[in-house]
């Protein structure tokens, strides 16, 4: 069964919007999104992010305009682990299964399904392929997502990376609802 779903957030982080069209079967995911914000600096983003199985990346396709240039990246995951960046490949991230493109709270998504965060108790470390914004740098990120149960509006999982710490509540599909610090969803 395939789900498709048009998902809007507030990012505040950003003092921003984003808009995702998403669609989730069969173990993969598929987006598309455009995302405006005003902090570091005014910037447009559209992006496009393909998963395989297991909701592991295969590619993400990031065009960030801002007023004095546009960037683009092509980040890609091959079957066997391999990470590259516009065609260069990207040494320490053969262990990463996910992107995280920054201030998007739609690759969160990822590791919550394949590990079903969403539904039930346990706790993931996990690197993955971090994308700044507007920069569009990819550095490597540790991250552990962490099932905390049922609240208000979905369920609880504690996001971890470094010193930061949130409790994102997701939805029954395992999509973002609320990310204090960095979004909240308009429904």
């Amino acid at each position: 069964m395939t789900i498709s779903r048009v998902l809007t957030w507030d990012v505040t982080a950003s003092n921003g919007y984003e808009t995702a069209w998403a669609e989730v079967g069969d173990g993969d995911l598929r987006a598309r999104g455009r995302a405006v914000g005003t902090v570091p600096e005014p910037y447009w983003v559209t992006y496009e992010l393909e998963t395989g199985p297991g909701y592991v990346t295969r590619r993400l396709r990031v065009t960030v305009d801002t007023a004095a240039r546009t960037r683009s990246l092509d980040l890609r995951r091959g079957d066997g682990g391999g990470w590259t960046a516009d065609g260069e490949r990207l040494p320490g991230f053969d262990a990463a299964l996910d992107c995280d493109l920054g201030l998007c709270p739609l690759t969160n998504t990822m590791p919550v399904l394949r590990h079903g965060l969403h539904r039930r108790p346990g706790e993931r470390r996990l690197l993955t392929a971090w994308v700044s914004v507007p920069a569009l740098t990819v550095r490597p990120s540790w991250q552990t997502y962490t099932h905390l149960g049922d609240g208000a509006g979905g369920t609880r999982v504690r996001f971890v990376s470094g010193d930061f710490r949130s409790d994102v509540v997701f939805d029954a599909d395992g999509f973002v609802r609320d990310y204090p610090e960095l979004a909240a969803r308009l429904d």
